[in-house]
């Protein structure tokens, strides 16, 4: 039975999500994390996706983007699939699949969704208990997004950047207080 084709819609922000084999480890040192950002934006520049909010756990990853056509993401997983693969199998000398299976993604067409995925992502490491606060995750978007550290990977949301119509410090601490997770 063939699979079921995505719906990947332009312009419309999509949450991915690309697990570990048997939610068994992908990430195995700094220098894994360094790599497959890099690669994350490589591929995201190439096939036309904004990325908007990412999170690298030890066994999983979590992406905000919006493609730019309908093929975009599917073609950025891809490549970036293959690259982060060699490397893990030329690093580690492993054999093997490393995903499980196909990346999951879904649509979120709501503005008030956009937000909520923002927070769900960048809190991933605290709902997980690795840190207190997710400032203190180096692998996740969350001091870009939330603190204005520089990057030149993540790429904010329109209705994200809605919030700074209140000002520079009153939208600062709107995000903050919206990631917060009490």
């Amino acid at each position: 039975m063939p699979r079921r084709a995505r719906l990947l819609i332009p312009g419309v922000p999509l949450h991915v999500i690309q697990r570990g084999n048997n939610r068994g480890a992908c990430f195995f040192s700094d220098d894994d994390y360094v790599f497959y950002l890099k690669q994350l934006f490589e591929q995201a520049r190439q096939h036309g996706c904004a990325v908007h909010s990412y999170c690298l756990m030890t066994n999983h990853v979590h992406l905000l983007l919006t493609p730019s056509t309908e093929h975009s993401v599917s073609r950025m997983m891809k490549g970036l699939g293959q690259r982060y693969v060699q490397y893990v199998k030329r690093t580690y000398r492993r054999t093997g699949t490393l995903w499980e299976g196909r990346f999951r993604s879904c649509l979120l067409q709501e503005e008030n969704y956009v937000l909520a995925c923002y927070r769900y992502i960048e809190l991933n490491p605290v709902r997980a208990r690795i840190v207190e606060h997710p400032a203190e995750y180096q692998w996740s978007s969350y001091r870009i997004n939330a603190q204005s550290e520089p990057s030149v990977l993540v790429n904010p949301h329109s209705i994200y950047t809605a919030l700074a119509t209140e000002g520079v410090s009153s939208a600062k601490k709107t995000i903050e207080n919206y990631l917060r997770l009490n």
